[in-house]
């Protein structure tokens, strides 16, 4: 098995240069091509703890992961959903964890740049092993039935009205015993407790090499496209569709993880 660390990455990987300059006022963040060619430095200087999150994932389909027939061959799988895939980090740290029988993995992302990309880097890493890259809107997909969804800082970029919804179709397709693993930025109720939080993410950005003009950049990007809600709004919505065991597995800073029991 391939360790995570040692898969290729995006032939035109770049540094993460988007706010070095000012924007204009109405820029939006978007994921496009720009943010394609930079996104694995971006993910690695903006999110703390995004690798441990990642290598959890294996550990939890460990336990949680069962093998259903599949086809008229007899063959047993496991699926698994990653929602939001971006160029794939979750898919292809699965992948290097389990042999290509054991899983079929289902990617989405709406970002056409994100999908090529993340196509190009899951065939090269991991051939022989059932992923499929949809493009698609994750508010439109008709799930089939799975053991495990991964939705890593992604529902955070639904309209808030949209969120229950999708959870609610996550609910539905998950097995008993499956899991949902929602990673999200988010923020404090207490103004006094949200407000160090989130100085300590932009000391965090600085540590990695951000300046002041970039962290303003990305936060003006970012604003009315990233929603958060609270943690303990998360755990109210994961009760609301269905779940009646959700805890918080890890925190760092203002990110959280959520892993929520069929």
């Amino acid at each position: 098995m391939s360790h995570p660390m040692s898969q290729s990455q995006p032939a035109t990987v770049k540094h993460d240069t988007l706010f070095t300059t000012p924007l204009d006022k109405a820029a939006r963040f978007s994921f496009d091509e720009q943010v394609v060619a930079c996104f694995p430095d971006m993910i690695r200087r903006s999110v703390p703890g995004y690798g441990q999150v990642l290598a959890m994932l294996p550990i939890f389909a460990r336990r949680h992961c069962k093998y259903r027939q599949q086809g008229d061959n007899g063959q047993r799988v496991s699926r698994i959903y990653d929602l939001g895939c971006s160029l794939g980090a979750a898919s292809m740290t699965l992948a290097g964890e389990f042999e290509s029988q054991d899983l079929q993995i289902k990617a989405i992302d709406i970002s056409p740049a994100m999908t090529t990309e993340a196509t190009t880097l899951l065939s090269d890493n991991y051939p022989e092993h059932d992923i499929e890259v949809i493009t698609a809107d994750i508010r439109d997909i008709e799930f089939e039935p799975c053991d495990m969804v991964i939705l890593n800082l992604t529902l955070q970029f639904l309209p808030a009205a949209d969120r229950v919804a999708v959870l609610e179709k996550i609910y539905a397709a998950l097995s008993e015993g499956g899991i949902l693993v929602l990673t999200e930025k988010t923020h404090a109720f207490d103004e006094q407790y949200d407000a160090w939080l989130v100085e300590r993410y932009y000391d965090f950005k600085r540590a990695n090499g951000y300046t002041e003009m970039e962290i303003s950049g990305k936060r003006n990007a970012l604003e009315n496209v990233l929603i958060t809600d609270t943690l303990d709004e998360h755990h109210t919505r994961l009760a609301q569709v269905g779940f009646q065991r959700h805890l918080t597995w890890f925190q760092f800073l203002n990110f959280v993880s959520i892993v929520a029991f069929k």
